[in-house]
């Protein structure tokens, strides 16, 4: 086993003292479950594909464009055109 010194900032060292008030725990457990989470979080994360990543953002059906990117100037005309009814 080994020490460790670490300094907190006056933020970190009052959520640390609500911590350990409130679990009960050591400062050393609450550090522990910390480290676990933070591990356990990162596990999940990067078990993820960019397929999966981008399946999430639901971009929906898609399809609803006049004309494509290449083409800017026909489809603001012919979004006008709709709009205006000409």
């Amino acid at each position: 086993m080994s020490s460790r010194t670490v300094r907190l900032d006056e933020d970190t060292e009052r959520i640390l003292e609500d911590l350990v008030r409130d679990t009960g725990l050591s400062i050393s457990a609450v550090f522990k479950r910390g480290l676990l989470a933070l591990q356990n979080q990162q596990a999940q994360e990067s078990g993820r594909t960019a397929y999966e990543i981008y399946e999430d953002l639901d971009l929906g059906p898609g399809g609803y464009a006049i004309a494509p990117s290449t083409e800017t100037r026909r489809g603001v005309k012919e979004a006008i055109r709709r709009k205006l009814g000409r």
